[in-house]
């Protein structure tokens, strides 16, 4: 398999990490975001130039974007998963590969797969199985489906960590959102149980218990760290709850948990939205001060 063009769908934070690194590891790398063309004309001149200082061709529309490339990188909210396939579908190139990052249930990856083969392209599924930053392109990822041994050494040879898991489409996807459920929902408990703690001044002796029964992990640290993540991509991790119900309710469970956690960090990420966390001198504060602010928002 001979890819030399990228086309990126997305032109996020996951979109922005792949095109650096992958950059010189070929001929081109083309993308198409909805911010490329936008309202905000601001916003559409920051996203333009970033592309520009990286040598990434700003498309116009999806259409120039499958008619460039030979590999399709979707990097989308998961929301938008199946929206995004089938838009790209309709201007495929025959051969083209299409490689699925987001976070999506496996019916909804096995739709995908469904419009992209359809149209003569070639889906891969992968499950991300962590933050992208900071592991960059070498965050670990899982691939599936009949296309996904004869991509994955190409790229491994570009410095990626991509495996194979199953030639079956669905397999990565449930081990990404089953992960899913258990890590955002550590995220939500923390936000939870650590704002209540500081609004009954009982933190430190919290923290000092959760010390002693799990001594393996800096519940300080842990906690700043979950708090920044979940404030600045709270509407993300939304959403890829909701793909986590989604594969809970496709094995025949009523996803009580995965709905739980969906709905505290949409509620987190209202929050961010509303400016609750503008006054933040950094992004990277200790945990008291975000959940300060969540505090005072409530009682205002």
């Amino acid at each position: 398999m001979r890819l030399q063009h990228i086309g990126l769908i997305g032109y996020g934070e996951v979109g922005k990490t792949f095109a650096a690194g992958l950059r010189a590891q070929v001929n081109a790398i083309s993308a198409w975001d909805l911010t490329f063309v936008a309202a905000d004309t601001g916003v559409v001149a920051a996203q333009r130039a970033h592309a520009a200082h990286c040598g990434v061709r700003a498309c116009e529309a999806m259409a120039q974007l499958c008619a460039e490339a030979d590999l399709l990188i979707s990097a989308v909210t998961a929301s938008s998963t199946l929206a995004v396939a089938r838009q790209a579908a309709a201007h495929l190139r025959p051969g083209t590969v299409f490689l699925d990052l987001n976070s999506a249930s496996p019916a909804t990856k096995q739709q995908a797969a469904a419009c992209v083969d359809a149209a003569g392209g070639r889906y891969v599924e992968a499950g991300v199985m962590t933050s992208v930053p900071p592991h960059g392109i070498e965050v670990p990822m899982l691939l599936g489906g009949p296309s996904a041994a004869e991509l994955a050494p190409v790229l491994t040879g570009w410095g990626m960590d991509a495996s194979v898991v199953s030639d079956q489409l669905g397999v990565a996807s449930a081990i990404k959102m089953c992960r899913s459920v258990m890590i955002k929902g550590l995220e939500a408990l923390v936000i939870e149980s650590y704002t209540t703690a500081r609004h009954h001044g009982v933190e430190d002796q919290v923290i000092s218990s959760l010390r002693e029964t799990f001594p393996g992990i800096d519940w300080e640290q842990v906690g700043s760290y979950f708090f920044s993540r979940v404030v600045q991509h709270g509407q993300r991790r939304a959403e890829e709850m909701r793909e986590s119900a989604n594969t809970v309710r496709e094995a025949g469970f009523e996803p009580f948990m995965a709905a739980a956690i969906a709905n505290k960090q949409q509620w987190v990420a209202d929050r961010a939205r509303d400016g609750v966390f503008d006054r933040l001198v950094t992004k990277n504060s200790p945990w008291q001060v975000y959940a300060d602010q969540l505090i005072k928002d409530t009682n205002r």
